[in-house]
């Protein structure tokens, strides 16, 4: 199957999601390019699916399931991007995403993301979109240039994990250089 018969699409979590996102957020090897150290119960990811209510501008967050739609497959949920601390006021937005690991450098998170950016921009108006992404994740750091974003500051010791501190790459996209 070809690139151009793979394409990804956004949409909200449904109830059907919380065993996959449950998945994902209890992966320990996840932990270490977020800012999740600790399990999280199958109920309270049930809990905030029925009870999101789908308004990013009164929750100041969004998370959006990524699915793979492949031609004469049905769609195939494969990782989630997080919109976060929501500031409407400079108009800014934090963003994340993960790809299981079965999916990842094959383009999804690519598109994935530049679906976002759009939809940041044209639709929520927003200026400016931001990053953190540990130092020594290359391909997260790679995926996030390859969309337009620039590294604007290092955070020196920023996260520990497994007892070790971590630089933090602080990346930036403008998403309206008039400003």
């Amino acid at each position: 199957m070809s690139k151009i018969d793979e394409v990804v699409r956004l949409r909200s979590p449904e109830p059907k999601d919380a065993k996959t996102i449950y998945k994902w957020e209890n992966n320990t090897e996840n932990w270490q390019y977020g800012s999740s150290f600790a399990h999280v119960s199958l109920s309270k990811i049930e809990d905030f699916i029925r009870n999101f209510n789908n308004d990013i501008f009164a929750e100041k967050q969004h998370r959006f399931m990524i699915d793979l739609y492949a031609t004469g497959m049905p769609p195939k949920t494969i990782g989630t991007i997080d919109l976060y601390d929501l500031d409407a006021i400079n108009r800014r937005v934090g963003v994340g995403i993960l790809i299981d690991k079965k999916y990842r450098n094959k383009g999804f998170a690519k598109q994935a993301l530049s679906i976002t950016i759009k939809y940041c921009k044209d639709v929520l108006n927003l200026v400016q979109m931001y990053c953190y992404i540990i130092s020594d994740n290359e391909s997260s750091i790679n995926l996030f240039k390859s969309v337009g974003f620039s590294e604007s500051g290092l955070l020196k010791k920023w996260n520990i994990i497994n007892s070790k501190p971590h630089d933090t790459v602080v990346m930036q996209l403008f998403l309206n250089e008039k400003l």
